[in-house]
This record gives structure tokens, C-alpha cells and sequence, in this order.
């Protein structure tokens, strides 16, 4: 069986479910690799005429329209099965009642968007929603915002690289939407994955009134640049609390050192500023010996997660020519009285608990985090 024939089969189960309180939806895109690239070459091969797609479309909106009690709709990266029109299968007593919303699909084709503004006003209830950072524009900031929506509690935005290429910034919220925002919704946090986004585009995007409570950047092309940890650490001081910064970009020279060039590093910056950071996670940037036990002894036993790959740890001349203290040792022994607990780098970067596939590492901390209001 296709990957689309059991698609089919698990939307046709629940198709006249109207009991249906929770729908969550994720593609496993690692699965389409295997068939070679996620692209209409595929879904060419294995649904030719297209019908198989036009009837999951259909199934899913179907779902939709039978729904009686639904609360919770995440849809993350499954090909194309919602369209631009899905949404509008919901009665309004549904989507007047909804609290949870995701609906992410980097593979839209063009600028299409998935939500629209308008759309967003039946959606009084929401407590929590994740788009695609492209997605959610200016108008959409100012509709939440509204006294007769319910204050938005959690908010996960997926920026990434090719979204920006066929979409643009040029309608994002600026300052003005997010402080509205915020005014409204006193206890609302902000979770932001990059993915492959460059420095200059993300200088554009962290605006200083966002809520930013969890950032993640990943990339294999372009790296963060100290300008975006040093800018995140002084605007977002009072919410941080989780820091991933992930790089595989296969650069022989090794890995870009967030320090070069500044008296201070950003990392120790970030440790030092952000009082509530409990979560700190490197892999693919050099993180130098002494700026690691700084940080353990910054935030303390309050880093409950300090997750640095074994490859990304750097020692400085000082610290190898000392004979007679081995610095690798001396490094885990420094981290573990400063954290109060025994601390080593990971050893091997299959173990990195965020060396999961992007999207399905943020559609899954995007559930969790949408989960903990």
C-alpha cells in the first residue's frame, strides 16, 4: 500500500466521527523520502491523475463538517491535504468553540496561504495556534488582539528559508501589532523554529515586544550569526527559557565561532541576561571550554538541560598546555559543580534529544508547549 492509500484508509475510519474532540495530523516526511524526493515527481508516480489527493482533500473536510464537538485541528506537513478552503467546511458553533489550531504545510505551492485573516475571526476561542511565520501577517496579529477573542495563550511560528523565498516578510507584524497584542493577551508566549533562515532576515523578524519563550534555528546552509544571539538575549531576557542553535552545514574550516571578533561571548551573554533559561542546546558552533563552565555557573542547578555535542567544544592554547590538568576532564568536573549535578557533552549526535527531523522536532515541542497552558 501507498503512503496515500493509508492516508485514505485512517480519514475514512473517522470520517462520521462526530465525537471527534482532537485531530492531529502529522507527515511523516521521512517516510516520502524514501521514495525519493517529497516532490510532484512522487505524487506523480504513485497518484497520476491527481485523484487520490483530491479525495483526501475531500475526506478531510468532510471530517471537518461532521465535527460536533472538535477542539483541537493540527495538521503539520501533510502533502497538501489542506487547501486554502478547508477551514470553511467548519460550522461556526465549531470554529466559534476551537481552542488549538496548527495548520503547516511547507509545501503550498506559491504564496498561497492556508488561513487568512477573515478566517481567523470565527476562531473567538483560540488559546493556541501555530503557522507558518509567512503565514501569520500584521492583519492576523490584530484580529487576535480583538476583546471579543479569548486571550492567545500559545504561539508557535515555523519560519522557514523557502517560505520566505515564495512569500516574503512584507506583511509580518511589527512592533505596534505585537505590543497590541500582548496587551490583550497578558499571559501569551512565543515559540519560534528557523530553519534556514538568514541573519539579516532574522534582525528583520525579532521584533522587541514578541514573548519570545523558546527559539530554536537549524540549518544546513546558513548560520546564526552573534548579532541574532546578542539581539535575542537583550530583548527577550525576561521570557527565554529554552535556546536550540543546530548546525550541519558542512564547512571544512570547522564550526563558526559565535565569540570572533567580541570581548564577550554571545552564549555567555544570553546565560548571564535570560534569568529564566532552562534549556541551552548547541551542536555545529564552537563552544569554547571556559565559556561552558561560565554558562553552568551563570544559570546554575536552573539549567535543567545543558546539551553540548562532544565536536562543537573547542579549548584555548592556555587550557592544552597546562601538563598537568587534563581539559577535558577538568571541563566536566568545572560544568558539574557549576549545574550542582554530573554533566558530560554528548558523545555521540544521534543522542542530541533534538536530533529528530525539523519539522517533526517542532511539531511535536508544538504540541507540548500548545499543551501547557
Amino acid at each position: 500500500r501507498t503512503y496515500l492509500e493509508l492516508v485514505l484508509c485512517v480519514l475514512s475510519s473517522v470520517r462520521n466521527n462526530r465525537n471527534l474532540q482532537k485531530l492531529s495530523l502529522f507527515g511523516d516526511i521521512s517516510i516520502l523520502q524514501q521514495h525519493g524526493s517529497i516532490s510532484n515527481t512522487y505524487l506523480g508516480k504513485v497518484d497520476p491523475d491527481g485523484k487520490k489527493i483530491k479525495q483526501i482533500q475531500q475526506l478531510f473536510e468532510e471530517i471537518l463538517g461532521n465535527s460536533r464537538q472538535l477542539k483541537w485541528l493540527s495538521c503539520g506537513f501533510m502533502l497538501q491535504i489542506v487547501t486554502p478552503t478547508s477551514l470553511s467546511s467548519l460550522s461556526n458553533p465549531i470554529a466559534n468553540t476551537m481552542e488549538h489550531l496548527s495548520l503547516l504545510d511547507n509545501h503550498i505551492p506559491g504564496n498561497t496561504t492556508l488561513i487568512t485573516a477573515v478566517e481567523l475571526e470565527r476562531f473567538v476561542n483560540l488559546r493556541s495556534l501555530a503557522l507558518d511565520f509567512c503565514d501569520f501577517t500584521a492583519e492576523m496579529a490584530r484580529v487576535l488582539a480583538d476583546s471579543n477573542h479569548v486571550p492567545l495563550h500559545r504561539l508557535s511560528l515555523l519560519i522557514h528559508n523557502i517560505s520566505i523565498m515564495h512569500k516574503s516578510l512584507e506583511n509580518m507584524p511589527e512592533d505596534e501589532n505585537w505590543k497590541a497584542l500582548t496587551r490583550n493577551s497578558t499571559n501569551l508566549r512565543v515559540y519560534i523554529m528557523a530553519f534556514n533562515v538568514k541573519s539579516d532576515d532574522m534582525l528583520r523578524i525579532l521584533k522587541p515586544s514578541i514573548p519570545l519563550e523558546r527559539i530554536h534555528f537549524d540549518s544546513y546552509i546558513t548560520c546564526v550569526s552573534g548579532a541574532v544571539v546578542d539581539l535575542i538575549s537583550r530583548q527577550y531576557d525576561k521570557f527565554l527559557t529554552h535556546f536550540i542553535l543546530m548546525n550541519d552545514v558542512i564547512d571544512m574550516s570547522g564550526f563558526p565561532d559565535l565569540s570572533d571578533n567580541r570581548n564577550e561571548d554571545p552564549l555567555v551573554l544570553l546565560a548571564w541576561r535570560c534569568t529564566r533559561l532552562s534549556l541551552l542546546a548547541v551542536h555545529g558552533y564552537t563552544v569554547w571550554a571556559h565559556n561552558l563552565i561560565a554558562i553552568a555557573r551563570l544559570r546554575g542547578s536552573d539549567l535543567k538541560v545543558l546539551e553540548v555535542t562532544e565536536e562543537s567544544i573547542d579549548f584555548d592554547q592556555g587550557e592544552l598546555a597546562d601538563q598537568d590538568v587534563d581539559p577535558v576532564h577538568n571541563l566536566i568536573e568545572q560544568v558539574s559543580l557549576g549545574l550542582g549535578r554530573p554533566w558530560h557533552a554528548v558523545m555521540d549526535i544521534e543522542l542530541f534529544s533534538v536530533f529528530t527531523e525539523p519539522t517533526r522536532h517542532f511539531y511535536r515541542e508544538m504540541q507540548s508547549f500548545s499543551e501547557g497552558i
